[in-house]
């Protein structure tokens, strides 16, 4: 079966083995040439009658045609641009769209990718309005879902928004994006294998809910972006569309499934880290797809580590009784700053450091090893056929290429444990004792 959009959001919802009812939250999905001029008719259908339209000089300037398109057809709309500073995905920015709208305004229109998109499906929520995006790149996964991704505290959450209720992705201003925010769409689209491997992971080692049919799904498009990706050099129509097409069934996926792990795993979770420390200390950051990229190899690296491993029970249960956790806590503080906290409060919630939890996930993992394994070989490409494609269509293979050394490539590693309560290589490693190992070989 071809998991194409028009079968994802079907109005009656997908039954699935997994015994729930799986719905798209997004209603309408238009990606073609020309697809702007459609936006008018969206907002009439969502009963718009005033928009508010949020978008920043760059991404503005990107959707020049849309912003013709509300004007040619006399709707209503009030207009907040974001000035020329670099755009943060953070409370300032939340609250400088918040205090500019218009509260005439009945629907809310973002012209943008990623940072638009998630401020514009927070101000959706908040009003209880509905929510159309104009697509301006094809360079991230959040177009289609229910969450923003954002730094709260220092610390980059996902929080529970809005998902679109329409996504308009309008080829002709898609192709002409800059290219490394092309790159960064399929940059996030490859973080994919990782995502889905250690989604199974987690499923033996913690019981985790898990749906082969949302894996599939995930599966299937980022085949045929893989596939496509030779083309984007070229702005191949064609190429282009299976990248978005893409980010947009990610977001469908996770919608489905209720969470964001079959978009995101130890992969997002470098990103993040790297996101953190730029806003607290000015270090280096790049797009999130393009350093999700990046550390999709440097996981690739850490799980062929993983297959080398024998485990050795012993040698586990030492390593986890010299860890101290108040050594550590001062190891965050150093390198997050402020952002450490919200970390460090979530081990009080998660007790993943606790000793007797441990031992009961290390017998799991002893017991299902050459099963973990066999997934981790089903699920994951070769490093080499990863690193051809990016250097293929001129994106980064490291982090150094942007300036971040390898002590923070191996500092943001041990960290990655603790940006989310989700099972990721960087916990295996640390219930195998190996952690310490591990960060060596990045």
């Amino acid at each position: 079966m071809e998991y194409n959009i028009s079968y994802l959001l079907k109005n009656d919802g997908i039954k699935c083995s997994c015994k729930k009812q799986h719905f798209a939250q997004v209603s309408d999905v238009i990606i073609e040439s020309g697809a702007v001029k459609s936006l008018p008719g969206l907002i009439k259908k969502y009963g718009g009658s005033k928009a508010f339209v949020l978008a920043d000089e760059n991404t503005l300037k990107a959707g020049t045609a849309a912003i013709e398109e509300i004007r040619r057809t006399g709707i209503a709309h009030t207009l907040y641009c974001f000035g020329s500073e670099p755009l943060e995905p953070d409370e300032r920015a939340v609250g400088c769209a918040v205090m500019h709208y218009d509260l005439s305004c009945d629907i809310i229109v973002g012209i943008g990718s990623g940072v638009i998109n998630d401020i514009g499906k927070i101000i959706a929520a908040l009003t209880g309005h509905k929510y159309i995006i104009v697509a301006t790149a094809p360079s991230m996964d959040g177009y289609a879902s229910a969450t923003s991704s954002m730094a709260r505290d220092g610390l980059k959450v996902s929080l529970p928004s809005k998902c679109p209720d329409a996504v308009c992705a309008d080829l002709d201003i898609l192709c002409n994006a800059p290219m490394r925010m092309l790159c960064a769409g399929v940059g996030d689209m490859i973080a994919k294998y990782i995502s889905i491997c250690e989604w199974r992971l987690a499923q033996i080692i913690v019981g985790e809910y898990y749906c082969e049919t949302v894996a599939k799904i995930i599966r299937e498009a980022l085949d045929k972006c893989v596939k496509s990706a030779a083309g984007l050099t070229k702005r191949d129509p064609l190429a282009v569309k299976a990248v978005m097409e893409g980010m947009v069934i990610s977001g469908i996926a996770a919608n489905y499934a209720g969470i964001s792990r079959p978009a995101s795993g130890v992969e997002h979770y470098f990103s993040h880290v790297w996101d953190m420390r730029g806003l607290e200390f000015h270090t280096p950051v790049d797009l999130h797809g393009i350093q999700c990229a990046v550390a999709t190899l440097l996981a690739i690296k850490l799980y062929d580590y993983v297959r080398t491993i024998k485990p050795d029970r012993q040698k586990a249960l030492d390593y986890v009784k010299n860890f101290s956790f108040e050594d550590y806590c001062g190891f965050l503080r150093d390198n997050m700053g402020f952002g450490a906290e919200s970390m460090i409060q979530g081990e009080y919630k998660e007790h993943k450091y606790d000793v007797e939890k441990h031992r009961l996930r290390l017998d799991v993992i002893i017991n299902n090893w050459d099963n973990i394994c066999q997934i981790i070989d089903e699920e994951l490409p070769e490093y080499d056929s990863v690193k051809d494609l990016l250097q293929s269509i001129g994106a980064p293979i490291s982090p150094t290429e942007f300036g971040i050394s390898r002590e923070e490539i191996q500092n943001a590693f041990v960290i990655t444990k603790d940006i989310r309560d989700k099972y990721v290589v960087s916990r295996l490693l640390w219930d195998l004792g190996e952690l310490d190992n591990a960060k060596q070989i990045l």
